[in-house]
């Protein structure tokens, strides 16, 4: 008979972490995050302080993307290759926000240098903040297989994640359209020089917490099968590995997809023409911001409960779903919007639907935040099948896949608006509301993220990493610990099923707890 989730879980010894380690490590994704925010601001200090052009900034920030996307990889090669005596992650992610901040100081002083140099030193300064996100940020995916591998546990990080991510997208929002704007008069050089300045020391400090987090865990006895059974990797490995795990192409794929989603939501640009052109009122989206962290927070902890409960995958699918759902009874909505529509001081139908269905949406972004822990499960399946431990090459696979669909977020906004007249200048708050503006917000708020769902919960039919499978992935995993020498962990690795674990009695390996 098989045997249930629970007498799985109960037969394996599993390296579980303090509930102070998973909160303090978790502000890692919120110090890279912060940075994602200001970022979303840098094409109005192209256009605005630099005088850039429009369409040239869309499609640099795009390709910049993509070049994100593609060091990935190496960085991921050498996290997995890292090892010192201050651990495998921390001296990674401490030279990650190092170098992410010394990126924004010469970035927001670009034009100090004249003119001539503008857009050369453009270019650099984003390529050098695209090598330290991408060291600091792989980290958060890549350092959960060495904080926990308990399926009742990874799933909190979700939770905590996303009460810091709700924080800090909904309270950056209201920071910047109800002080940072009207204070500096719009986006200027002194509203740049502050938002520099404020992101610079708040990512410091929650890298510092996030560093005191991993501190235990980033020991080699939490790598894979430990320091003397986990398989040599040689570079050559890293595409048979890619090659062969059907789980981390799939999930790559379709995690890409939903971070485009939360992408285009985000994206300055688009909120501006939302609450400034369609609404009438750019300061609702600070408004809007503050409405949405609690029901954010309960959208998130509701989708890290079902995790807990029925899986990751399980949760992740069923988000998608009611995400597609709500973006059809959003399309609905601002449809028959206007300015004025929206009053959150007289209150009317049409702003309580709104404020619902904005809630409601969250499901469509949770995923992303979902992605991070099923990222250490594909990791954990990856040392179960090949006895290798290599969650940098996996955590930037996702960063690779991401960047590149992200990396045509910017495209599209910018060619949408190219096609509606707006090739040299983006539309701001004071641009008055046209059909083809009107259009041109559905199709980018709904239409398109829509399509992108769809396709995201169809790759997913072939995931299958569910809460049983994961289940058998630590027996096995259990059982390859217990092994006496190399050659019959690599035995065990690579001629034991994982269906067969039903029929194998893990209780007999008697394995030291971590």
């Amino acid at each position: 008979m098989d045997k249930t989730v629970e007498q799985r879980t109960a037969d394996v010894t599993y390296n579980r972490a303090k509930l102070w380690q998973i909160i303090l490590f978790a502000t890692n994704n919120t110090s890279t995050n912060i940075y994602l925010v200001a970022f979303s601001f840098v094409t109005y200090f192209s256009t605005g302080v630099l005088g850039l052009a429009v369409l040239f900034v869309s499609q640099l920030m795009g390709y910049i993307r993509i070049f994100d996307g593609f060091i990935d990889p190496a960085i991921g090669v050498l996290i997995d290759k890292t090892d010192t005596k201050f651990g495998k992650y921390r001296p990674i992610l401490v030279l990650g926000n190092i170098i992410t901040a010394l990126s924004f100081v010469f970035l927001f002083n670009i034009h100090h240098f004249g003119s001539a140099m503008t857009m050369p030193l453009f270019i650099v300064a984003l390529l050098i903040h695209k090598i330290g996100y991408s060291l600091q940020q792989t980290i958060t995916k890549a350092g959960q297989t060495a904080l926990t591998n308990d399926p009742k546990q990874r799933p909190i990080f979700n939770i905590v994640d996303g009460i810091m991510s709700a924080i800090l997208f909904s309270g950056s929002q209201i920071v910047i359209s109800s002080y940072l704007v009207p204070k500096h008069g719009g986006f200027t050089e002194g509203f740049f020089a502050e938002l520099m300045l404020g992101v610079i020391s708040i990512s410091a400090v929650l890298a510092v917490l996030s560093v005191i987090g991993i501190w235990q865990k980033d020991n080699k006895k939490y790598f894979g099968l430990g320091e003397e059974k986990t398989q040599k990797t040689t570079l050559k490995d890293y595409w048979k590995i890619i090659k062969g795990n059907r789980p981390l192409q799939v999930l790559s794929i379709s995690a890409a997809l939903v971070k485009f989603v939360a992408q285009l939501f985000s994206d300055s640009v688009v909120v501006v023409m939302l609450f400034g052109i369609l609404f009438g009122n750019y300061a609702l989206s600070g408004a809007i911001s503050g409405l949405m962290v609690i029901p954010n927070i309960l959208v998130i902890v509701s989708a890290a409960t079902l995790a807990r409960k029925k899986g990751l995958r399980k949760a992740y699918v069923t988000s998608l779903q009611i995400g597609i759902v709500v973006m059809i009874l959003l399309g609905t909505l601002l449809y028959f919007g206007g300015p004025g529509s929206l009053d959150f001081v007289k209150w009317n139908l049409y702003s309580v639907a709104f404020v619902v269905l904005y809630a409601l949406r969250s499901f469509a972004t949770a995923p992303s935040g979902l992605v991070l822990t099923m990222g250490a499960d594909i990791s954990d399946y990856e040392t179960s099948v090949s006895g290798r431990y290599v969650s940098g090459m996996i955590g930037t696979i996702f960063s690779l896949t991401d960047s590149i669909a992200s990396s045509f977020a910017p495209m599209v906004v910018g060619f949408v608006l190219a096609g509606i007249g707006f090739a040299k200048a983006y539309p701001t708050a004071e641009t008055p509301l046209s059909p083809a503006l009107k259009g041109a917000i559905i199709t980018l708020l709904v239409f398109v993220p829509a399509a992108m769902l769809l396709i995201s919960l169809f790759l997913m039919k072939f995931y299958t990493l569910d809460q049983v499978t994961m289940a058998q992935v630590q027996e096995k995993i259990h059982v390859m610990k217990a092994a006496k020498d190399e050659e019959r962990v690599q035995a065990i690795a690579k001629n034991v099923p994982l269906s067969d674990m039903d029929y194998v009695d893990v209780t007999k390996y008697d394995v030291e707890e971590k």
